[in-house]
């Protein structure tokens, strides 16, 4: 059976929110590698002790060895953070790897002008999807857990189904499960504010017309920490969510985005 589910805005802002979050999100370990190091309260200078720093730790073999360090732990990331490959295939010091950032070359004045310029365009087009999904009431609908969905045997229920792999068939398949209405929620409700209060309260301009963001985050550093966070948030939902299209059907799950059109996965005959 063939169902109308997103309708065409829905579409087309998904599509364009993830090509905007994408750029917002290499643009921004651009800005990180700048200087890749986090703290928390009114730290900030080389030599204060960061809550976690990529850099170079202490070679053994006459190579450069790339390092994490959290707090008072240390992790050897050669190859990929502290370290990488440059485009002439040399380890050189740099936090993400070239792949990961645009531009790919250390460039901290055009990553920002890339962040900003997407950031904002992302802000505007979220800012029209929730004013058309809850003019749709697509929000009230389709995103806020039934009573039954809000209980833990219910989530409970959902986790144990993905796990097993078993997703819904039938009429059950028109609807979000317990899970996915979460995750959603969560995305759109407390990550997506915090990463946009917190980058505001980085802007010097904004911190004068609004102090009380520096009191409300614990001063700059620490919404940078907060900010890398929440959006180390948004790139685990979307591993999850693509790893999700993938199990349940790649077809029909990019159709129904793309064209509106879903077909019902039917029920098993018993």
């Amino acid at each position: 059976m063939i169902v109308q589910r997103h309708s065409l805005a829905t579409r087309v802002l998904h599509w364009l929110n993830a090509l905007c979050v994408f750029l917002v999100l290499m643009s921004g370990l651009q800005i990180f590698n700048a200087h890749p190091r986090l703290y928390w309260g009114k730290y900030g200078a080389n030599t204060d002790h960061a809550a976690l720093e990529m850099t170079v730790g202490d070679p053994a073999k006459g190579e450069p060895l790339g390092m994490v360090r959290i707090g008072g732990h240390e992790f050897p990331t050669t190859g990929l953070l502290g370290v990488s490959k440059d485009s002439n295939g040399e380890l050189v010091e740099r936090g993400f790897p070239a792949w990961a950032t645009i531009p790919s070359y250390q460039d901290l004045a055009t990553g920002r002008r890339w962040h900003f310029f997407f950031a904002w365009i992302l802000v505007f087009s979220s800012g029209l999807y929730f004013l058309i999904s809850f003019y749709t009431r697509h929000v009230q609908r389709d995103l806020m857990p039934t009573r039954t969905q809000w209980s833990l045997r219910g989530i409970g229920r959902d986790f144990r189904d993905h796990l097993r792999l078993r997703f819904p068939k039938g009429e059950a398949a028109r609807q979000y499960n317990s899970l996915q209405k979460l995750a959603y929620l969560a995305v759109l409700f407390i990550l997506a504010p915090m990463i946009i209060a917190t980058g505001l309260t980085m802007a010097p301009g904004m911190d004068a017309g609004f102090p009380w963001l520096l009191k409300l985050f614990g001063g700059r550093q620490s919404a940078r920490t907060l900010h890398f966070i929440c959006a180390i948030g948004v790139v685990l939902f979307i591993v999850v969510h693509l790893a999700m299209v993938v199990l349940a059907g790649p077809i029909n799950e990019l159709r129904s985005m793309i064209t509106g059109r879903y077909v019902l996965p039917q029920e098993k005959v018993k």
